[in-house]
């Protein structure tokens, strides 16, 4: 009776795949998950072991960019979410489709092996529009998503997109949906030098209307946020709270991001007390930040994301019909049971899905 309850609520495919062991408690939970979500939850994880403190109710989909944990595969499959390997490959490779067989062949093994739902394809190496690797990738996406829904029933291939140049309707043709990195969006500062929002929300947005504008499927995309910021160092910090910051060139622009260094929210929260200005809100970019001294005396501004920039994120995507959000990472957050903390974890756990899909 427990078996066929599980198959009902979490949409578990029957076939389990021969000769693998399940390291699961019970044998349901090693088979594919074949639901598909209304509205999807994509969340990366990049190993440790807080994953038993996300907020289940939320997550459809785990990209698993750590080592391999079967109890989190278990643990997701219980809760009705999906697991995905990841998958990244040279450009160069890729354009003898001898070689794209056998790493799919590769992927798709390993997928089998650790009772695996699908792949989520990370390949963020520049393409050249006019290069053999332009067609090359879109057919690797078409060849994996093929494979995967042959072998795996209910499969997921997915493929994280940046503002650079690919095929982006032919690749979000090719598989399930694009997860677009909509964050580092400082990492090219054509204007003066001086620090700026991760994900600025007008930036942001102007570059999900041109994929809607090329006539994509808005429920082919889900919205990446970012679960993390940037503390840069100012070399002269104005009463106004202008940081300007160091030089240092990246793809011809004469400033970028790497003048700063990337810091996770959980130690954002922690440091914003001890700041000189408290938190701060920049109506342009609709984003906070804070500035703060360091002990050997000199000025820093931090710039990040927190649940009332993610809100006005979540919705654009309500409003606009796409297919859902997803955070780079979920382990950026303080799980330590710290009540403050939790609080906080929580309210970024909250913020994520629209009222109208809350479990």
């Amino acid at each position: 009776a427990c078996a066929c309850g599980l198959k009902r609520r979490f949409g578990l495919a029957l076939p389990l795949v021969a000769g693998t062991d399940c390291p699961c408690p019970e044998p349901e939970l090693c088979r594919p998950i074949r639901h598909r979500p209304d509205f999807e939850v994509f969340v990366f994880d990049v190993g440790q072991k807080t994953w038993k403190s996300y907020d289940w109710s939320q997550i459809t989909t785990v990209a698993a960019f750590g080592k391999y944990d079967s109890k989190l595969t278990c643990y997701a499959h219980s809760k009705g979410a999906r697991v995905v390997l990841k998958g990244d490959v040279s450009l160069k490779d890729i354009i003898d489709p001898g070689f794209r067989a056998s790493w799919i062949a590769q992927k798709l093994n390993l997928a089998k092996i650790q009772h695996m739902d699908g792949i989520n394809l990370d390949i963020e190496q520049e393409v050249n529009c006019s290069s053999p690797e332009y067609d090359a990738l879109t057919a690797l996406v078409k060849e994996t998503t093929d494979s995967f829904r042959r072998e795996i029933e209910g499969s997921q291939v997915t493929f994280d997109v940046a503002l650079k140049c690919y095929n982006y309707t032919g690749i979000a043709d090719a598989c399930d949906f694009l997860f677009v990195m909509s964050y580092d969006e400082q990492s090219q500062i054509w204007s003066e030098c001086i620090a700026g929002a991760n994900a600025p929300y007008n930036q942001t947005l102007t570059g999900y209307n041109d994929y809607i504008k090329m006539g994509m499927n808005p429920k082919k995309l889900v919205m990446g946020v970012p679960w993390y910021g940037y503390d840069y160092t100012c070399l002269n910090l104005s009463e106004d709270h202008v940081c300007t910051i160091a030089k240092v060139p990246f793809r011809g622009a004469p400033c970028s991001d790497a003048a700063g260094r990337q810091v996770p929210c959980k130690l954002i929260m922690k440091q914003i007390n001890s700041s000189i200005s408290g938190n701060q809100w920049d109506q342009d970019q609709q984003a906070p930040y804070y500035n703060y001294k360091d002990p050997a005396g000199h000025f820093h501004q931090v710039w990040y994301d927190n649940p009332q920039s993610i809100s006005l994120k979540a919705t654009y995507i309500q409003n606009y019909g796409l297919q859902g959000i997803g955070m780079w990472n979920a382990n950026c957050l303080d799980y330590s049971g710290d009540a403050v903390a939790k609080q906080q974890a929580e309210e970024m756990w909250e913020v994520l899905k629209p009222k109208l899909f809350q479990r």
